[in-house]
């Protein structure tokens, strides 16, 4: 089985100075193949940052291995870009500093951007600045791109460039994407394996297709609940009077008592969250290339 990135009971601990003696990340394991477009999702304080330094060797993780396949590329929140640099200073930056740099695409990139690269970056609009960013990093010609929260701060229709950029990098590279994000909806065209983060461990991981396959919202009168319990496992329920909301995984037969939909993303992820304890973690044969 082909794997770009594989992390096993990771182990990351807070520093003496945050919160002693606390874990940021704990048994934290997952695998993305090759190819995929995954969704790091989860919320303040879950340890997706944490993961992500691990991932880059930013970080050294106390207990577990982080294994990836290739060359790993890195863009962080802030865009790390240096204001005072033209941007033509940050394409001669990263030529300098690595030895698989493709100035060719940095700059026909950029000029199909419309991005001038006389200008400071500090005078760009955050779009823009995004798109330096993504273009220096994909300049490097990583196997396995990770992104911090690449478009925070950004308008819609900045919002809207990066990531049709970025699926397009994608599709001309065969690249490998782990991309956090706080905003579900971002991610919904964009990503095709789902990797949900909560309290420093993985709740879920796995192809979102089979993932929603797997999942499926009932709603009926609130006594049988109980019944379906012993036969499904349920992520959330939710009561309104005598009507029951659940949302299981491995549903058995239907009922005809039952109203039975498939979940959205946003829906599937949100129920995760709310609910630390559950899980849909990959089965032995779920992760494929």
């Amino acid at each position: 089985m082909s794997i770009a990135l594989r992390a096993t009971g990771l182990g990351v601990r807070y520093s003496r100075f945050a919160r002693p003696g606390a874990w940021a990340l704990r048994d934290c394991s997952l695998a993305v193949p090759p190819g995929r477009v995954a969704a790091l999702v989860g919320p303040n304080g879950a340890g997706k940052t944490t993961l992500l330094h691990v991932v880059v060797g930013l970080l050294a993780p106390g207990t577990g291995t982080v294994e990836v396949a290739g060359q790993v590329a890195f863009m962080s929140q802030d865009k790390a870009l240096y204001g005072t640099f033209t941007v033509a200073d940050m394409l001669a930056f990263g030529r300098r500093l690595n030895p698989t740099w493709d100035d060719g695409y940095a700059r026909d990139r950029l000029a199909e951007l419309g991005i001038p690269l006389d200008r400071k970056t500090s005078s760009l609009s955050g779009g823009q600045q995004a798109q330096v960013a993504l273009t220096v990093t994909l300049a490097r010609r990583p196997d396995l791109l990770v992104l911090d929260e690449p478009l925070a701060n950004l308008d819609p229709l900045a919002r809207h460039d990066v990531l049709r950029a970025l699926m397009g990098a994608v599709a001309e590279r065969s690249l490998t994407v782990l991309f956090s994000s706080h905003v579900v909806s971002d991610l919904k065209d964009t990503c095709d394996w789902l990797v949900v983060l909560n309290g420093g461990r993985v709740q879920v991981s796995g192809d979102i297709d089979d993932l929603l396959a797997e999942h499926t919202v009932l709603s009926g009168p609130a006594e049988l609940a109980d019944g379906l319990a012993a036969r499904a496992r349920v992520v959330e329920a939710s009561r309104t009077g005598r009507q029951v909301r659940l949302l299981v995984r491995d549903a058995p037969p239907p009922d005809p008592r039952w109203t039975a939909r498939p979940p959205g993303l946003e829906e599937l992820v949100m129920a995760y969250l709310r609910t630390p304890d559950a899980t849909a973690l990959p089965r032995p044969t779920a992760v494929r290339a």
